[in-house]
C-alpha cells in the first residue's frame, strides 16, 4: 500500500488527461462549428441564374466569356503566394483573409452594376478558393500526430455538411419559402459575416509546417515525429546549408519520389482531370439556365443538384476507402472506366434538351470524381514525408490551374474562341474522351508487359496497398522468380528516411519453399485499407 503523500501526489497528475481531453473536446467542437459555418453560402447554387435575370440584367455572353473566364485567371495569381503565406503567417491571419473575401464577393454581387464589379467579384471568390488550404492545414498545427486521423474526418464531415446543409437550404427558401435571389443572398452575406466572427476568435498555433518548425508535439511517437523532421543533420558550411535549404532539398527528394509509378500516374490524374472537372463545375450553371432559362425562380432547382452531388460525392469518398485491389495493376484500368464515364455523362449534359437528365448527369459525374479524390490522395501521400505530400499536392494544384486557365483562355474567353457555353462542353466532352483513351491505353500495355513477364493472374481483390508496398513486393517477387531456386529473400528496397521503421515499412519475405514459386513477403504491419476520408 503506498503511503499517504504519495497518494497525494499522484493524484493530480491522473487530472490531465482528463483537462485535456476536455480541451480536445472544445477545440474540435469550435473548429467543426467554424468549418460547418464558413460554408453556409444558400445563395451561391444560384448566382449564375441572379446574374442572368432581371435583378443584373446581364448577357449570357458577358458572363461566359468575360466574367467567368475571370475566375481561372486570377486563381492561378493568387495560388502559391496565399500558400506560401498561409505557413508563414500561421493560418489564421490567412483564415481572416478568407472571410473578408467572402463578404466581399457578396457585397459586390449584391451592390455592383458592371461587368468590371462581377469580375472583382470573381477576383474575391478566387481568393477564397486559394485560403482553402489554410483551414485544412490549420486542424493538423493543433492537435496531437496521434489524433491527425480522427481530425481529418471531423474537419471533412463538417464540411461537407455544412456544403449539404447550405444548398437544402437555399432550394427550399426558394423554392418553397419563394425567397427571391436577392433576398438569398442577403442571407448568405449574413451568414458569412457570422463565420468572419467566428475565426476571429480561432486560436492562432505557435508553429507551422515549413517556416515555423517548433518542438514536437508531446505524446508523438518516432514514427510519427519522422515525417515532421526528416533528414535533421548537424550544421554545416554555408554552401551545404544553401544546398539543404528546405525547398532545395524537398525538390530533390521530388525527383527522386517521380520514380515510383503509382505516384506519376495519380498526380498526372489530379493535374488533367482536375482541370477538367472544375472547368464543368464553372460552368455547368450556365448550361442549366440556357436548357432551362429562370423565369420562375421556383423551378430553378440548381441547389437540389449540389445537394445531391455533394451528398453522392461523400457517399463515393467513403465507399473508396473499402475497395481493395491491386492498385499498382489495375489503377490505369479504374481511371480509364470512370474517365470514359464522366465522357459520357458530359455528352449528355450538352445533348440534352431536358433540364432532368443535365441535374443527374452533374451528380453522377461529380460523384465519379470525389471517388477517385480519396484513393488518388492515398496513393500519393502514402509513399511520401509530410512536407513533401504537401509540395506535391501544391505543384498537382498549381500544374492544373495553369491547363486549366489555357482552356479557359483558348475555349471560353473572349479573346480566345468566345465558344457558347455549348460548344464549350463539346470541347470538355472530348477533352474527357481523350483522357480515357490514353488511360486505356496504358493499362493495355501494363497487362502485356505483366503477362510478358510470367506473372501468375492476380485476383480481382487485394488489400489496398501503398505505392511502396506493390513497388517491394513486385521487386522481391521477381528476383525470387529468377533465382528459381528457395533462397532467403533479399532485403527489401532502400525506403526513405521518414518511412524506415513506420508502419509502411516492407518487412523481411518468407522463407522460399520446396517450389519455386516466388516468396511472398510479409508486410507488417497491414493497412486497414481504408482512406480516410
Amino acid at each position: 500500500m503506498p503511503s499517504g503523500p504519495v497518494v497525494e501526489k499522484q493524484a493530480p497528475a491522473e487530472a490531465g488527461p482528463d483537462l485535456e481531453l476536455q480541451s480536445w473536446r472544445c477545440l474540435v467542437f469550435y473548429l467543426c462549428f467554424y468549418g460547418f459555418m464558413a460554408q453556409m453560402r444558400p445563395g451561391e447554387s444560384f448566382i449564375t441564374p441572379y446574374l442572368l435575370g432581371p435583378s443584373k440584367n446581364f448577357t449570357q455572353e458577358q458572363v461566359t466569356n468575360e466574367i467567368m473566364p475571370v475566375l481561372s485567371y486570377s486563381y492561378m495569381l493568387v495560388l502559391v503566394p496565399i500558400f506560401l503565406l498561409t505557413d508563414y503567417l500561421r493560418y489564421k491571419p490567412v483564415l481572416l483573409l478568407q472571410g473578408l473575401s467572402y463578404v466581399s464577393v457578396w457585397l459586390l454581387l449584391l451592390l455592383g452594376r458592371s461587368v468590371l464589379h462581377m469580375q472583382l467579384m470573381e477576383f474575391f471568390y478566387s481568393v477564397t478558393m486559394a485560403a482553402r488550404i489554410a483551414y485544412s492545414s490549420y486542424i493538423f498545427s493543433l492537435v496531437r500526430p496521434a489524433r491527425y486521423q480522427r481530425m481529418a474526418g471531423y474537419s471533412r464531415a463538417a464540411v461537407l455538411l455544412g456544403v449539404f446543409t447550405s444548398s437544402v437550404l437555399g432550394q427550399l427558401l426558394v423554392t418553397a419559402g419563394g425567397v427571391s435571389f436577392t433576398t438569398l443572398n442577403y442571407v448568405s452575406l449574413a451568414f458569412l459575416t457570422f463565420s468572419l466572427l467566428l475565426a476571429l476568435f480561432l486560436k492562432r498555433p505557435k508553429r507551422s509546417l515549413f517556416f515555423n518548425r517548433g518542438a514536437p508535439l508531446r505524446g508523438a511517437s518516432p514514427s510519427e515525429l519522422g515525417p515532421m523532421r526528416p533528414g535533421l543533420a548537424p550544421p554545416r558550411k554555408l554552401p551545404a546549408a544553401c544546398r539543404d535549404f528546405v525547398l532545395a532539398r524537398m525538390l530533390r527528394e521530388l525527383g527522386a519520389s517521380l520514380r515510383l509509378p503509382q505516384l506519376r500516374l495519380w498526380s498526372l490524374w489530379w493535374v488533367f482531370n482536375s482541370a477538367g472537372y472544375y472547368l464543368i463545375v464553372y460552368y455547368v450553371h450556365i448550361l442549366w439556365n440556357v436548357v432551362r432559362p429562370a423565369t420562375d425562380s421556383a423551378r430553378v432547382y440548381n441547389g437540389a443538384a449540389d445537394a445531391a452531388s455533394t451528398l453522392l460525392g461523400a457517399m463515393t469518398s467513403f465507399a473508396a476507402g473499402f475497395l481493395k485491389i491491386r492498385w499498382a495493376l489495375w489503377s490505369k484500368l479504374v481511371i480509364a472506366g470512370i474517365t470514359a464515364a464522366q465522357a459520357g455523362l458530359v455528352f449528355l449534359l450538352f445533348s440534352s434538351y431536358s433540364i432532368w437528365p443535365c441535374y443527374a448527369a452533374f451528380v453522377l459525374f461529380r460523384g465519379f470524381y470525389q471517388f477517385l479524390v480519396p484513393i488518388a490522395t492515398f496513393q500519393i501521400a502514402s509513399s511520401l514525408s509530410k512536407e513533401l505530400c504537401a509540395l506535391v499536392f501544391g505543384v498537382n494544384t498549381f500544374f492544373a490551374t495553369i491547363l486549366k486557365t489555357v482552356i479557359t483562355l483558348v475555349v471560353s474567353d473572349k479573346r480566345g474562341l468566345g465558344l457558347v457555353v455549348h460548344s464549350q462542353f463539346q470541347v470538355y466532352f472530348l477533352y474527357f474522351l481523350v483522357l480515357s483513351v490514353l488511360y486505356l491505353l496504358g493499362a493495355v500495355l501494363d497487362g502485356l508487359r505483366h503477362f510478358q513477364r510470367g506473372h501468375q493472374p492476380l485476383p480481382l481483390a487485394q488489400e489496398l496497398r501503398s505505392p511502396l508496398e506493390e513497388k517491394a513486393t513486385q521487386g522481391l517477387s521477381l528476383k525470387d522468380g529468377d533465382l528459381g531456386s528457395p533462397q532467403p529473400s533479399a532485403p527489401p528496397p532502400l525506403l526513405p528516411p521518414h518511412l524506415e521503421g513506420s508502419a509502411w515499412a516492407p518487412g523481411p519475405a518468407s522463407q522460399g519453399q520446396s517450389q519455386p514459386a516466388p516468396a511472398q513477403p510479409t508486410l507488417l504491419p497491414r493497412p486497414s485499407g481504408r482512406l480516410a476520408s
